[in-house]
């Protein structure tokens, strides 16, 4: 035999070796990820280590905090933090497609009915509190808004007819005035329309619309006619390049969203699903880290954080397994008491 003759067969000897030896290690891929399973459930994670989260744009900053403060402790489990709205997230959580959804507004019937009809579980958690924030270009010369100037301004016999601020209110400037708000998808959009309509969904429609509210941010600073609303976190973050507005001259804070003392305060959730939580065990170790750090983590997103007597319920909600919504409950005995006294006031 000669020399070229062995080499070549010796080369294909090799590669048929090498050949086997990778497909061995291919053949071992789901026992490597067994084992990394194994390692998390060592860990406490247990199971499935993906966790997919989808909602509330406005609850994204503060949900984003927590799974990176976690991922940080936990870099073996998969966390997907989505924004598309408070209504889409709650259709893909009701499906069954994520473990968690981000909530600016309570759970609605619908949705409840949505859920049991997939045998969806769910328990309803505070995570911050929100003063929903009306902002205008910096250029605009108003400081403070009403409420029923809000209204004249926004609901639905506006639409095509209140298109300059002194229309709104004859002390205001004889200038253009151009909204920009959430889409109808947005928990922001059915709490504000509650608020300030009367009726969820009762709103103008001939204004720019988002579900993203750092497209909403652009809008409002680069159009010196601007006038829009958002959660108090965006505020926050650019105030550079917003003006917001006092509502019935208070303003927007964490302060005053955490009173109560602000018109348009309101509570923020995320709702996990009892399914989830027996089933994957990283799910329960992820929302046990986030109540138990929610200071921190609203603090963060710049939020104000629910009262403490909010955080003890949301905890003990969590362990034992309270389902279903109780949106004044889940507020907490100060909280809830002031929503009592404004309700004898109407």
């Amino acid at each position: 035999m000669s020399r070229v003759v062995r080499s070549r067969l010796l080369a294909g000897v090799f590669l048929l070796a090498l050949a086997l030896v990778l497909a061995a290690c291919g053949g071992g891929g789901g026992g490597g990820q067994e084992e990394k399973g194994g390692d998390t459930e060592a860990s406490g994670g247990g199971g499935s280590s993906q966790i997919a989260i989808e909602g509330s744009s406005t609850v994204l900053p503060v949900t984003q905090a927590a799974a990176e403060a976690f991922n940080q402790e936990n870099p073996d489990v998969d966390i997907t933090v989505g924004g598309a709205g408070t209504g889409d997230g709650f259709e893909a959580f009701c499906s069954g497609d994520t473990q968690i959804s981000d909530a600016s507004r309570p759970i609605e019937e619908d949705e409840i009915q949505a859920c049991q009809e997939n045998g969806v579980e769910f328990i309803e958690l505070p995570v911050a509190t929100d003063a929903l924030s009306v902002v205008v270009n910096p250029q605009t010369p108003i400081d403070n808004i009403t409420l029923e100037q809000l209204n004249t301004l926004w609901c639905p016999p506006a639409e095509g007819q209140i298109d300059n601020l002194n229309q709104v209110d004859p002390s205001f400037p004889d200038q253009p005035v151009n909204l920009y708000g959430p889409g109808t998808q947005s928990g922001t959009f059915d709490y504000f329309t509650d608020e300030v309509c009367g009726e969820e969904g009762a709103s103008r429609t001939d204004y720019q619309a988002s579900e993203d509210d750092s497209v909403l941010v652009q809008g409002v600073s680069g159009d010196p006619s601007a006038l829009g609303y958002f959660g108090l976190s965006y505020y926050l973050r650019n105030q550079e390049i917003l003006k917001a507005l006092t509502v019935e001259g208070i303003p927007p804070s964490l302060e005053t969203a955490q009173s109560g003392e602000y018109p348009l305060s309101r509570p923020l959730f995320i709702y996990v699903s009892t399914q989830a939580l027996e089933e994957n065990p990283s799910v329960e170790e992820f929302v046990s880290f986030y109540l138990e750090n929610l200071d921190q983590f609203a603090e963060q997103a710049e939020y104000a954080s629910p009262s403490p007597a909010a955080q003890e319920e949301a905890r003990e909600r969590l362990q034992n397994r309270t389902t279903g919504t109780d949106p004044e409950g889940a507020l907490g005995g100060e909280e809830k008491g002031k929503d009592e006294e404004k309700e004898k006031t109407k």
